[in-house]
């Protein structure tokens, strides 16, 4: 997704965002493009770890199938639950991407080909399905995974925090008052996002 379009829009009908996006610089982010699988368990792996604990325990279970590239959803469904522990996974996000890897397995998870013939909503909606897939989970894989242009996530912690300290003096936000807000950022929510973001954190998190 080019973002020249999208700093042009927010430039030039958000005054507020127009003084970060000349804070923070040019936007970097880029699509992953990888398999829904894939994203999707590291996103569970990561979920509520700092980035090292998480990136310690994604190596250990990579490292359950001999060899440097992520594991196909089979081979997942084939390991034992008690080794998929071995790897520092707690019970519920063994069990999880156990799930996850059955859905894709049967076919209930979509391809990164049958996602970007999706809706937004429809990604949501099959997504959140999931067990151990939430719809902040599901929007980050729409984000970071396949860059869909306008994701306002507000069940994220950070973006509320940002809205509050540059919108609202610092005062507390509500889901509502957040997404009013943003109706001035459409259809660019995604970079909008980003930048208040790294208003926060310069630093971009892994997700």
């Amino acid at each position: 997704m080019p973002h020249h379009p999208a700093i042009q829009h927010l430039t030039t009908t958000d005054p507020t965002m127009a003084k970060l996006i000349s804070r923070c610089g040019p936007c970097d982010l880029k699509p992953r493009r990888l398999s829904p699988f894939q994203s999707l368990a590291q996103a569970i792996i990561y979920q509520q770890l700092n980035g090292k604990a998480a990136g310690t325990i994604l190596k250990r279970f990579k490292g359950l199938y001999h060899g440097s590239k992520f594991p196909k959803p089979a081979q997942v469904v084939d390991t034992p639950f008690d080794t998929l522990r071995s790897a520092g996974l707690s019970r519920g996000k063994a069990t999880y991407i156990h799930g996850l890897a059955q859905h894709a397995v049967v076919g209930k998870l979509p391809s990164l080909k049958q996602c970007d013939m999706m809706t937004d909503s429809e990604l949501l909606e099959a997504l959140t399905a999931i067990k151990g897939v939430g719809r902040w989970t599901a929007e980050m894989f729409l984000i970071f995974n396949l860059q869909r242009p306008d994701v306002l996530p507000l069940d994220d912690v950070g973006l509320l925090k940002a809205i509050s300290l540059h919108y609202f003096s610092g005062e507390p936000v509500s889901r509502f008052e957040a997404r009013e807000v943003s109706q001035a950022w459409q259809p660019w929510r995604t970079v909008a996002t980003w930048y208040l973001w790294r208003s926060l954190d310069p630093v971009p998190v892994e997700y």
